[in-house]
């Protein structure tokens, strides 16, 4: 008797757009796939130090719909902005209720995803990636029911940030949802992207988003992880940047039981790509960054600086691979993981790594792992500063310096405030 395939057989809802000859096929070729892979495991080398045993072993059962009005308060721990649009989505599903898309600008489309294949069963053809290589972001186009879809016309400028918050919830059984985000960028369009994911309770979140940065478009995309102790988080970005355009990325984790977020980005030709991140964890939290940068075309620039903080017996991951092809002459490619262990409980696994192609190319990796410097400490304590108050000013600093990175001013207060609720969190529970 064949095994029940994980996730795939609870999902027996009608999906939006069914019915619809390309959208059937393309969920039913993604769920054989699926059935044939399975959950990735460490023999797979992308997933060589994040094992999803734990995630296998627990009966999640798909999140029902209705959910969605059982929420009306969006809960606290989402990044922290005055004056922005909101799109909010809980297990996967839009909520309207507590979202405001009102005012946006002409030229600018925010809708549900589920709206827009239920409405308009053509336009959505051929705009979803080839992700069969990715077996979560396969399962994901299986399932693929809800999501933001946010498309910016050429020359447009968001005259402030779209706030994207995904709140998991769970009663007695766990649930998992699979929310699909489509954003387009048209050419030399101006946009700032901020995502919040919180929630409480066992639920599994495997998100996609798939973004296309236009040509000479300026994208700002900054996420914050902050989900609770049972959840698991595992997101895949599919970025595509055109020419001369700008993307500038940061990822803040720091919540989660496991939490994945793979960022794959594919650059044309003079274009300026920023990846970068921090990830604060403790207790018995695993939290995986993996980046794949893809300078396809010459002329164009990436930088990525990923921070970590690990206390307690937390584990973390860095994966990060530049890729210059034979074409790619003049790439200006530089990477660098760095990765602070507050215990001897802490693991870093971390794997930088350039494949170059191409003679012509500046590039750099390195990767860092150590201890609080204790000529610091005796510089502080020398001044009266205890002990525990000198290593938290220690330890802030230093993931400060990673949150510069961050290109807008709101949003790097906004990640600030969340990095100062950790290390606080920290501060109380040593005592």
């Amino acid at each position: 008797m064949a095994q029940p395939v994980p996730f795939l057989e609870d999902f027996d809802a009608v999906l939006p757009g069914a019915g619809t000859g390309w959208l059937d096929r393309l969920r039913a070729d993604a769920q054989e796939s699926f059935r044939k892979s399975g959950l990735p495991t460490p023999r797979t080398e992308a997933w060589k130090y994040t094992n999803l045993r734990r995630l296998a072993r627990t009966g999640f059962v798909a999140a029902e719909a209705n959910q969605t009005t059982e929420v009306t308060t969006v809960p606290e721990g989402i990044v922290a902005l005055e004056d922005a649009y909101v799109a909010v989505f809980v297990n996967g599903r839009f909520a309207p209720s507590l979202s405001s898309l009102d005012g946006l600008s002409e030229g600018v489309e925010a809708t549900s995803l589920a709206a827009k294949l239920s409405a308009d069963r053509t336009s959505l053809e051929g705009q979803f990636s080839d992700v069969t290589d990715l077996p979560m972001a396969t399962l994901n186009t299986g399932l693929l029911s809800d999501g933001l879809y946010l498309k910016l016309d050429d020359g447009v400028a968001l005259d402030k940030p779209l706030h994207l918050v995904s709140i998991g919830t769970a009663g007695e059984e766990p649930v998992s949802f699979h929310p699909r985000h489509l954003i387009v960028s048209g050419a030399g369009s101006v946009a700032t992207i901020v995502e919040s994911h919180v929630g409480s309770g066992a639920y599994f979140s495997n998100s996609v988003s798939e973004v296309s940065v236009g040509d000479g478009a300026v994208l700002n995309h900054y996420k914050l992880q902050n989900e609770g102790p049972e959840a698991y988080h595992l997101a895949a970005n599919l970025v595509r940047i055109a020419d001369r355009a700008v993307y500038d990325n940061f990822v803040l984790q720091v919540g989660g039981n496991l939490a994945r977020n793979e960022i794959r980005s594919e650059l044309g030709e003079r274009v300026e790509c920023r990846l970068n991140g921090a990830y604060l964890a403790c207790g018995e939290q695993h939290i995986d960054n993996t980046t794949f940068i893809d300078h396809a075309a010459p002329n164009s620039s990436s930088r990525e600086v990923y921070k970590g903080v690990l206390d307690e017996n937390a584990r973390g991951v860095f994966q990060g691979k530049i890729l210059v092809r034979q074409d790619s002459q003049k790439t200006d490619g530089h990477q660098l993981n760095k990765t602070l262990l507050l215990s001897p409980g802490t693991e870093i696994d971390t794997k930088p790594e350039l494949e170059i192609y191409a003679d012509d190319v500046k590039c750099s990796h390195g990767a860092t792992t150590g201890e609080l410097e204790e000529e610091l400490l005796f510089y502080l304590r020398a001044r009266g500063i205890d002990p525990q108050t000198a290593r938290g000013m220690l330890v802030a600093a230093y993931v400060g310096e990673a949150l510069d990175e961050i290109q807008a001013e709101a949003p790097r207060a906004a990640f600030q405030a969340v990095v100062d609720d950790w290390l606080e969190s920290r501060s109380e529970r040593q005592g």
